[in-house]
């Protein structure tokens, strides 16, 4: 099993199992030192992997670090561990203090969910105050995996990590500032943006106007390119879909004559379907979802089931909605004004196929 495969596999592991873990020492057990073991570390060979190393801190003497990983006798990552269901940012001081009286280069903490890697770009042999690299296992992307994967034994190398540990710890930053800017636009991003379309006074009620105008004018851009690679990863799908349909459809001969359809499906609402299946491949196979239209309306549906509705499209009235599904498949109408709005209903899409997928 690679690399990959280990974590992946340790991602459902801990979905599995997390709400019958009890106790920290439950955590270190069931998460935690699989983990290790997927780094390429034997946690049962001391010259490997030490439980409880002791790092005096001063006077305090005693002091035990959860894990340390070895090389050459020497600590290369200390581990600091948690109950899964504690907050990290109530104990990311006592994993500094270890640091500072160690040689390891490296500390993560961890409640076997989240693992937060901290080393000392700031300042030599004081461990940064935030973390180079956080992932959570549960919701782990590509680039991340590969990122964990620098420290797995086979591949670890002090200096390779630390080439992209700076870059990773301020992109990360810079990331975080961007997304609360957009979630909640400061006053100077906002003036950035409004001085090169206004050209009076910036006064404090300009920018009140403003402000909605831009976290509004951002939140469609994104859409938009969202859109556009929606469109450009379904071309492929859509082609497959029309050769299957051609390779289906019986001859003249053995066509029979059918009464004249009332049901008309526009090219709205197969935009629509397009986007709705490419959200929820995110969740399951997009061969799974599947359309049917009817006179009043036009349901998504997982594995062309009626009885497994994603979400319906009423788009025959003057006011178009989308309906989500409730825990009772009962339809929950929402006014949309375009089909940029459908992206707002992703976690409802989600909660739907969730609630079947359980059932079943």
């Amino acid at each position: 099993m690679d690399f990959k495969d280990a974590i992946k596999q340790l991602a459902d592991r801990v979905e599995k199992l997390k709400e019958n873990i009890q106790t920290e020492e439950a955590t270190k057990n069931a998460f935690i030192m699989p983990f290790i073991n997927a780094l390429g570390y034997d946690v049962f060979n001391p010259l490997e992997v030490i439980p409880e190393m002791t790092c005096d801190i001063g006077t305090k003497k005693g002091e035990k670090i959860d894990y340390a990983i070895m090389k050459d006798e020497q600590p290369i990552l200390l581990i600091e561990c948690k109950h899964w269901k504690q907050d990290l940012n109530l104990h990311d001081n006592q994993l500094l203090r270890y640091f500072n009286v160690s040689k390891a280069k490296f500390g993560l903490l961890t409640n076997g969910i989240i693992y937060r890697f901290y080393t000392d770009l700031k300042e030599p042999n004081i461990m940064d105050e935030k973390p180079f690299l956080e992932v959570d296992i549960t919701d782990l992307r590509d680039n991340q995996i590969e990122e964990l994967k620098k420290f797995h034994k086979s591949y670890f190398d002090v200096d390779n990590i630390l080439s992209s540990a700076s870059e990773l710890k301020y992109m990360g930053e810079l990331k975080a500032i961007i997304q609360d800017e957009f979630n909640n636009p400061s006053t100077d991003f906002v003036k950035m943006f409004a001085t090169k379309v206004y050209d009076g006074r910036m006064l404090q009620s300009v920018i009140d106007q403003f402000t909605p105008l831009v976290k509004r004018a951002i939140s469609s851009h994104i859409n938009d390119i969202i859109n556009e690679r929606l469109k450009g990863a379904l071309t492929v799908s859509d082609t497959n879909t029309e050769v299957q349909h051609k390779e289906e459809t019986p001859s003249e001969a053995q066509t029979e004559i059918q009464p004249e359809s009332k049901i008309v499906t526009t090219e709205e609402e197969l935009e629509a379907y397009r986007i709705i299946q490419a959200i929820c491949r995110q969740k399951v196979d997009v061969s799974r979802i599947a359309y049917r239209d009817a006179q009043t309306y036009f349901s998504v549906l997982l594995d062309d089931n009626n009885r497994k509705p994603i979400c319906r499209m009423y788009f025959n009235t003057a006011t178009k909605y989308i309906a989500t599904i409730d825990e009772n498949k009962k339809d929950v109408k929402h006014a949309i004004e375009s089909l940029d709005d459908l992206f707002q209903y992703s976690e409802d899409y989600f909660k739907a196929i969730d609630m079947y997928e359980t059932k079943e």
